[in-house]
């Protein structure tokens, strides 16, 4: 059991200023929003002095060193995912070993099971950067080339580059301002469609993370030479990706705007001419060609996906022919294979895989190893051969292969860590208006929790995204040590489908955060722990969760873990790359989301002289999604409102070379997590 440090040092003085904004006639105050600016040598020393309290408590918590010790363990364990079929070769991401970070790693698809790929693209030797990380890939149809974008410091603005797969040498061309690029390359190689974002230094700061745009670049030219073949936004926000037929004909052009549409464009490559499929439609469709048709993934008239051909010729909504009908699973995609379509849904967050004809008729479940959910799905169109990796909170990513006789691993199982040694369930509760919500509960096998047993629950509830079971090392040490963990499926994600996802997002959004409040009643009412033994995590979207939920009922939670937040929901769409967030939460510059957004925004709802929880806020200064000056305002409000700040101590941690979270290496993620746990751990015994 950890102890309690002798004292918590003093909160560091924090300069508070009469700043009052009138906003749709409602005055909104905002005295640490001197805070916003990173650069400002007064926050700079604030953050320095907030940061050495944090480490003074921290440092001081007892069992730190083997907690680090496991948690190293955990995350070094091997971990394969995002398989990409390309020819007779076979690519995926793999981290695990002496590996701080992921590499890219190629093997024969042909080849029969064995061990870890070989190395193909090692981002830190290539940069020579601890923080370089690998943000995407996409290889040549086969398999002799691949285009890559690396970034460092978390901040994911990456620079693509191309190897050769055979030499292991990068060629000459680099091409900036790529970040989460869409790549569609020609059959033969030698050129590429590409997206990526205006030149900061013309785009100026209003603009440098919108406007992505589509281009073409021919293998050895200067990028500065290549043709801009798409940009035709609705709006600065949108985000097009590309596609190209096996041909190299048609290329396909889907655009999201925002959350719940995206509008496909076809071009044909030999005539120049576009013809629009959909356009301005709240759904969400995407194709690709096989079989001289279009076939995709659409939410038209099917809120949970249905499976649609479409003529090239003709690809308008009122030539689409269903092949798979909508069902009570969520359609996730699908890939075709030589004779067979791969199509991957989800039951309640639980991950299925189903094989079809390519017609839709025959459909034979693929049996997966346990509940969880698929970390990628590629197949081979010349074979009957699909990959996929495999995760669930206990088990680590790990790939496989499917053929007709049916699934066998193709990377070894980690050797430090028994998944049976867990149990994982599903199980549901009421939320506030009565809607059955599903949460999975992990533990040790054998455990039976009660009001004694330390509990972590979280949640997400945002941007259609199914929060699946996926492997967590925080999950696993904490369940290790006799803890619960709880994972919420709520309102605003895609466990049941796009009708889920808008029940919780804008005028609803509060939805989520009552749904989030009844996870925890439930569990403090049936048992399983106590108000006292319970803490909140969650980050992005899910720390405008905890943020709102530890504001709204601060007597529901003993801790709170809130990393890299949105909690200024009145100023939030100011800072980087937060305009592509309007659609989802609404727009503060319309008086009517405003009033939504200012019902809930949790810097503007902390309440003087209340009992607080305990926080640990988490970011990182070079964030390049959502801006630390969330974490660092609410951290000052929580800290100078709080009426039990010894007891109860509001503590940020923000971390230097560090984003929003992907990419980092795995030291780094230890490092994190030790702290994090260490801080629950030691409030949740107190």
């Amino acid at each position: 059991m950890t102890r309690r440090p002798p004292a918590v040092p003093p909160v560091p003085a924090t300069r508070r200023d009469d700043v009052v904004d009138v906003v749709h006639g409602v005055d909104v105050p905002d005295p640490f929003r001197w805070l916003e600016d990173g650069d400002d040598e007064a926050v700079k020393a604030w953050t320095r002095a907030q940061n050495a309290r944090t480490r003074a408590v921290l440092d001081s918590l007892d069992g730190r060193e083997e907690l680090h010790a496991r948690l190293t363990d955990l995350l070094r364990v091997t971990m394969v995912s995002s398989p990409q079929v390309a020819g007779e070769r076979l690519f995926a991401i793999e981290r695990g070993g002496d590996r701080d970070q992921a590499v890219l790693t190629v093997r024969s698809a042909l080849a029969p099971a064995g061990g870890g790929g070989d190395l193909l693209v090692d981002p830190q030797a290539l940069l020579d950067e601890e923080t370089a990380a690998l943000d995407w890939y996409s290889p040549s149809p086969d398999g002799a080339l691949v285009a890559f974008g690396c970034s460092t410091g978390g901040d994911e603005r990456s620079v693509l580059r191309v190897i050769d797969v055979v030499t292991g040498k990068l060629l000459p061309d680099e091409i900036p301002n790529t970040r989460a690029a869409s790549v569609a390359w020609l059959p033969d190689g030698t050129a590429f469609a590409y997206t990526r974002y205006p030149d900061p230094e013309s785009a100026g700061e209003e603009d440098r993370n919108y406007w992505r745009t589509v281009w073409w670049h021919q293998l050895g030219d200067h990028p500065g030479h290549d043709e801009q073949v798409f940009a035709d936004l609705p709006d600065k926000t949108a985000w097009p990706d590309v596609d190209l037929s096996k041909d190299g004909r048609w290329l396909l052009i889907h655009v999201g705007v925002g959350w719940e549409r995206v509008d496909v464009h076809l071009v044909d490559r030999t005539t120049g001419e576009r013809t629009t499929a959909i356009e301005g439609v709240d759904v969400i469709t995407r194709f690709e060609v096989v079989d001289d048709a279009l076939l995709g993934v659409t939410t038209l008239d099917a809120p949970r996906g249905r499976l649609v051909r479409a003529p090239l010729d003709d690809p308008r909504p009122d030539r689409w022919e269903t092949v798979i009908a909508e069902s009570e699973a969520v359609l996730e995609g699908f890939v075709a294979t030589r004779d067979s379509l791969l199509v991957a849904s989800t039951r309640t967050a639980v991950a299925h895989l189903d094989r079809y004809d390519h017609d839709g008729a025959d459909r034979r479940p693929v049996e997966l190893p346990e509940l969880g959910s698929l970390a990628g799905l590629d197949g081979s169109d010349e074979r009957e051969e699909g990959w996929f990796a495999f995760t669930s909170f206990t088990r680590p990513p790990q790939l496989f292969r499917w053929t007709p006789d049916g699934i066998e691993a193709h990377s070894p199982a980690p050797s430090a860590l028994d998944p049976d040694r867990f149990t994982v369930e599903q199980v549901r509760y009421p939320s506030a208006d009565g809607t059955l919500i599903s949460m999975f509960l992990v533990r040790a096998a054998g455990a039976v929790p009660d009001p004694e047993t330390r509990t972590i629950l979280t949640g997400y509830g945002g941007f259609a995204v199914t929060l699946a079971p996926a492997y967590s090392a925080a999950a696993v040490a904490h369940c290790e040590a006799g803890g619960l963990y709880a994972q919420a499926n709520l309102r605003g994600g895609l466990e049941e489908g796009e009708a889920w996802h808008r029940a919780g997002q804008r005028e609803h959004k509060q939805r989520v955060f009552e749904d989030f409040e009844a996870a925890a009643e439930w569990l403090v009412e049936g048992g399983h722990t106590s108000v006292p033994r319970l803490a909140i995590r969650g980050g992005s979207n899910g720390g405008l969760l905890v943020g709102a939920c530890l504001t709204r009922r601060p007597d529901l939670f003993r801790a709170v873990q809130c990393a890299v937040p949105l909690l200024d929901m009145v100023r939030f769409h100011r800072f980087l790359i937060a305009r592509l967030w309007t659609s989802e939460y609404g727009d503060p510059d319309v008086a009517e989301e405003f009033a939504w957004l200012w019902g809930y925004s949790p810097y503007h709802r902390v309440v003087d002289g209340t009992c607080y929880p305990s926080v640990l806020f988490t970011t990182g200064e070079q964030d390049s999604r959502v801006d630390p000056n969330h974490a660092r305002k609410m951290a000052a409000r929580l800290q100078e409102a709080t009426a039990c700040g010894d007891g109860h101590p509001v503590l940020i941690r923000l971390e230097s070379q560090a984003g929003h979270g992907q990419g980092k290496p795995a030291g780094r993620q230890a490092d994190e997590m030790t702290d994090v746990l260490s801080f629950l751990r030691w409030q949740l015994d107190d």
